[in-house]
């Protein structure tokens, strides 16, 4: 679909390629991310993004979606519930979604029947062991990728757990897609478990073997009531696929197969044991899959998807509804007529007890109010639901194709500076503070650098800037990244100047463009010797949309925010005399304002963290708290701190809807000496001797501990799978993410052994673009390595 101009250039950094479809809920997007990865980014209506719960329904859908990312649904690649305009990206699916590939190539032949069958059993088994219930499985949220089927949109699931302690879901609203639901949706939405998406399973696949639902009618009431009390409609269904879909369209839950037992009886071709049919205490035989496994290599390959006037594959709209459904059958060309079997009883089918039917005929009034509720839902799209609950581990394992940079190959560079003697680099001898990925960039910033850029793909260095620009410079600051933002990175520049009292420095704050180093605009922050480094993140400048929120003025007393397009003051605010000192930080787009009393001898040290209005400079809300917090990040909607000064204390989270703290006790205290980063869910406390722990921050559970066999390793990254540290040599260690078992590491590069200078005090922050990872060493050094290669 063609761009509109009411459409967005960029949502959260990444740029927006295509306008792939729109929903009840929100438009979906074709984006690029800063490596070049294709994503789908979708984008909530302003009318839901006023609402607060809805903001929490799509905060837990995000954290449910995450938690089921792999190899069998789209990952989550970034998110914000909090923006303006809540979003989520998902990794690009090429490929059509069930329902339009039916539409446009008829049934599905019965090999790819079986692909189907087993693919989604497989992948609900995924779902439910992380505890997850899809509760909206429908072809639409089925793409047919080429590496086998994936299951899209958890923006109705939650907590296989949670049942009526679930106070999102009593609103007496009926959530799913009437001919693709369960019959106690429609009954008894609290009861809903994984054996609902077991039936939804069924419903799917008659879809792909008949192009109609099982329980399709022109009315969504009387879809409903055939769904909780009709018959199948399993006419043209293959023989070989009978017995497993009427086995998923059981009306009782326990009568349905699990994900897990559906999935190994296709791959194996056995046949099920027998199921109890509740109330009688008789079986019901189950016939064999006939023929072929499903896992055979199939003889032909998916015919090409429907296409956009762009060429590309209209995909993942959760709230596109499977429209077309009653559309006249157009058959493939290449598919073998079959004999058409209509749907018999088994004889060892025992018809439900007198008491079942009665309780049936009871639920016809919740059942017609609920099928209301349904039509008002077909109207607005998908209603947006979710609860997850933590785990205590890390997301799952996947297996994937190489995920690389384009043009990428392995390198090793060195950064110019204008302060380099003939024999290497010259300034500090330490290595890179910080680095970050903008578009094909590589920027990276410290060692007596503002900034300095480095090719993604081939290392190339293009560009480098001295933090002091002086024909003499030696401001003695190291330069470090405050943030990026559209192309651009927030950097800083310092030089002498005269004080009150002696030799203080005059500090710069510049946006520099990522790919040419080119000068977009400078504003000066302060002079003199009270005057504050706007060093960032975590310190005395931080990065929004909006622009950059630094500390301000010659005393460094207040704080103001520099518009991001032009450098100009927008306000300023006095830093909070009484609350003792101060940093900013940000999490999800929005700044913070983080001041600490230091503890004495009649009162602990106590925290205040506010929320700053980017519109005012004013605090929207504060949150106090007890000890010398710092901010870790943030954890499905709360974030974390840990204190720096007590090692007994837990972690703190603070929700940033609510408002509402709570002090998460360790289960174990926190090492000695050691330091906190929050990374892909996990808080990892490390220390310079290579320990790690791994903990839970919502549970404060240990998850494992384990030591990276390096000397004075950085702060971690991490991929679905692994946990990546580095020492100041260069050294790599890849730990498992769900056992901290060292599965490979990397010899170091000691850039002549100048990296042991005392300086140095730890390996420089990872970055991990897809497969590649990129890894600051020695002395204002890069090189990258293929993950998969260690």
């Amino acid at each position: 679909m063609a761009l509109r101009d009411s459409d967005p250039a960029e949502v959260g950094g990444y740029r927006i390629e295509d306008r792939l479809g729109s929903g009840g809920m929100g438009v979906v997007y074709l984006a690029r991310s800063a490596s070049g990865r294709r994503l789908a980014i979708k984008v909530v209506h302003s009318q839901y993004a006023d609402d607060d719960e809805f903001r929490t329904r799509f905060r837990r859908e995000v954290a449910a979606a995450r938690q089921v990312s792999g190899a069998f649904t789209a990952p989550v690649v970034d998110a914000d519930a909090d923006a303006t305009h809540p979003w989520m990206a998902t990794l690009y699916i090429p490929g059509a979604d069930l329902g339009t590939h039916v539409r446009e190539h008829g049934p599905l032949p019965l090999p790819r029947l079986r692909d189907l069958a087993a693919g989604l059993a497989e992948a609900l088994r995924d779902i439910h062991r992380a505890g997850v219930v899809h509760r909206d499985l429908k072809p639409a949220n089925v793409m047919l990728a080429e590496d086998g089927p994936r299951v899209i949109d958890f923006g109705i699931s939650r907590a296989a757990e949670f049942a009526a302690s679930d106070v999102l879901t009593q609103t007496g609203r009926v959530m799913g897609t009437p001919p693709f639901m369960s019959p106690e949706q429609f009954a008894s939405p609290q009861d809903v478990g994984p054996a609902a998406d077991m039936f939804s399973l069924g419903s799917v696949l008659t879809y792909a073997a008949t192009c109609r639902g099982p329980f399709d009618s022109p009315s969504p009431y009387e879809t409903a009531l055939r769904v909780v009390e009709g018959e199948p409609d399993l006419t043209g269904v293959p023989d070989e696929l009978l017995p497993f879909i009427r086995l998923c369209l059981e009306k009782h839950q326990k009568s349905r197969p699990a994900a897990d037992e559906l999935f190994t009886l296709l791959r194996t071709g056995g046949t099920p044991g027998p199921l109890p049919v509740p109330g009688t205490g008789a079986a019901r035989p189950v016939r064999p899959w006939p023929g072929a496994r499903p896992t055979e290599p199939a003889g032909t390959a998916w015919p090409d998807a429907a296409r956009t006037e762009r060429g590309e594959t209209p995909h993942q709209l959760p709230e596109e509804a499977d429209a077309g459904r009653d559309e006249e059958r157009r058959p493939r060309p290449d598919r073998t007529p079959t004999e058409q079997h209509q749907p018999s009883r088994d004889p060892a089918e025992a018809p439900a007890p007198e008491a079942e039917r009665t309780r049936g005929r009871r639920r016809r009034g919740l059942l017609l109010v609920s099928a209301a509720a349904a039509v008002a839902l077909a109207a607005l799209g998908t209603a947006t639901v979710t609860l997850i609950r933590d785990t205590d581990r890390p997301p799952s394992s996947t297996a994937k194709a190489a995920d690389l940079p384009e043009g990428w190959q392995p390198w090793v560079a060195t950064a110019k500076s204008p302060a380099d003697s003939e024999g290497g680099p010259g300034g500090a001898d330490t290595s890179f503070k910080s680095c970050s990925v903008v578009d094909a960039s590589l920027v990276c910033a410290g060692s007596d650098l503002m900034a300095t850029r480095f090719g993604l793909a081939d290392g190339r260095n293009t560009w480098s800037r001295p933090v002091d620009t002086t024909p003499d410079g030696a401001s003695g600051d190291e330069g470090a990244l405050i943030g990026t933002g559209d192309g651009r990175v927030y950097v800083y520049g310092a030089e002498d100047a005269q004080g009150v009292s002696g030799v203080g420095s005059r500090y710069t704050i510049y946006a520099l463009a990522a790919g040419t180093g080119k000068e977009l605009w400078r504003t000066g922050t302060g002079s003199g010797e009270m005057a504050r480094a706007p060093e960032g993140p975590r310190g005395s400048a931080t990065a929004v949309s909006e622009g950059v929120v630094t500390f301000y003025g010659s005393q460094g007393d207040q704080y103001a925010l520099l518009d991001a397009q032009t450098g100009r003051v927008r306000w300023r605010q006095p830093e909070p005399g009484d609350q003792g000192d101060c940093t900013l930080d940000s999490a999800a787009d929005r700044a913070y304002l983080i001041c600490t009393t230091q503890a004495n001898d009649e009162k602990a040290a106590e925290t205040t963290v506010s929320q700053i209005d980017p519109a005012t400079g004013k605090a929207r809300w504060t949150v106090e708290a007890e000890g010398a917090l710092q901010m870790l990040g943030l954890q499905e909607g709360r974030l974390v701190f840990t204190d720096g000064m007590s090692t007994a204390r837990g972690l703190t989270l603070i929700d940033v809807s609510s408002h509402e703290l709570t002090v998460r006790r360790l289960a174990k205290p926190r090492p000695e000496a050691s330091r906190a980063y929050l990374v892909r869910g996990t808080v990892y406390f490390t220390r310079s001797s290579g320990g790690v722990r791994a903990v839970s921050p919502l549970t404060g559970r240990t998850l494992w501990e384990s030591n990276s066999t390096l000397e004075r390793q950085g702060p971690p990254t991490a991929s679905a799978t692994h946990v990546y540290f580095a020492s100041p040599s260069g050294r790599l260690a890849a730990l498992n993410a769900h056992s901290g078992k060292v599965e490979d590491t990397r010899v170091g590069r000691d850039d002549g052994g100048r990296v042991d200078s005392i300086l140095v005090t730890s390996g420089a922050p990872l970055l991990l673009v897809g497969d590649a990872l990129y890894v600051p060493y020695g002395v204002r050094s890069v090189y990258t390595v293929d993950v998969r290669d260690l």
